[in-house]
């Protein structure tokens, strides 16, 4: 399935600030953010690297995407992939594919599956040899349509 004309990626940018953490709020608690924090952190997420081991060149180390619908530039869903350099695997590259969230007014159109096709893309092409995400029980099914199979148990501490 390709994306459909009346959409297209790109990564986020400072305008997006307002949409990006409405959306994220049908994926758990957003909390207060001030636009100027936001802003720092994707100025962060734009200069952080990770070496390219084979091409001696940079590669992005966040990869914070959204679609935009493009009748009326609002985001449609966001997510992002993180590139980790690995001491495992000869130095090799690990995605971890964080925060996808779908506008609830553009869910069912098959926009999470192009947005996790995009960001496998995005790591693949960087040459991780895995991309791993967690997800709640109930997003299971969905993440296994998208090629996704189960590798362990995911754990946690919280405070």
């Amino acid at each position: 399935m390709s994306l459909p004309d009346n959409f297209y990626i790109r990564r986020v940018e400072e305008r997006d600030f307002e949409q990006v953490t409405e959306t994220l709020k049908v994926l758990t608690t957003v909390g207060t953010i001030a636009r100027a924090s936001f802003s720092k952190l994707l100025k962060y997420w734009n200069e952080a690297t990770v070496w390219d081991e084979n091409n001696d060149k940079q590669i992005m180390q966040y990869n914070p995407i959204v679609i935009v619908d493009r009748r009326t530039e609002s985001i449609a869903a966001t997510g992002n992939i993180l590139i980790e350099r690995k001491i495992i695997h000869e130095l090799g590259l690990c995605g971890h594919i964080e925060d996808i969230a779908v506008n609830s007014k553009y869910q069912g159109q098959g926009l999470g599956k192009l947005l996790i096709d995009q960001l496998v893309a995005i790591g693949f092409g960087y040459g991780c040899y895995k991309i791993i995400l967690d997800c709640d029980e109930k997003n299971v099914k969905f993440y296994k349509k998208c090629g996704f199979g189960n590798a362990g148990v995911e754990m946690q501490i919280r405070k």
